[in-house]
């Protein structure tokens, strides 16, 4: 289930995000990365691994995928913000870089 992160804990998060490559995107509400890989099998291969972690957590991110880019925008749209689920999500992706 997702919970909205409070105002602490939301800071907490974009800051340590944007240590790892991210960026908060304040009129959206949502952090923001490019992936880069060497080829598309190994994008595909991430995008792979990520997307059966999203299933188990029932969280999905919005990607977009072109030959060896992938770019990803996380935010919950059932709480309108950043969760806890974002935390898990983004924590997981860069972990398979």
């Amino acid at each position: 289930m997702a919970e909205k992160l409070n105002k602490i804990d939301k800071e907490k998060f974009i800051n340590e995000q944007t240590e790892n490559g991210w960026e908060y995107i304040e009129e959206k509400d949502c952090i923001y990365k490019k992936f880069e890989f060497q080829n598309f099998i190994e994008a595909f291969s991430w995008m792979t691994k990520v997307a059966i972690f999203a299933e188990k957590i029932n969280h999905h991110p919005e990607w977009f995928n072109v030959y060896k880019t992938v770019e990803v925008t996380l935010k919950t749209h059932d709480v309108n913000s950043l969760s806890n689920l974002d935390e898990k999500m983004a924590k997981k992706m860069d972990s398979y870089v």
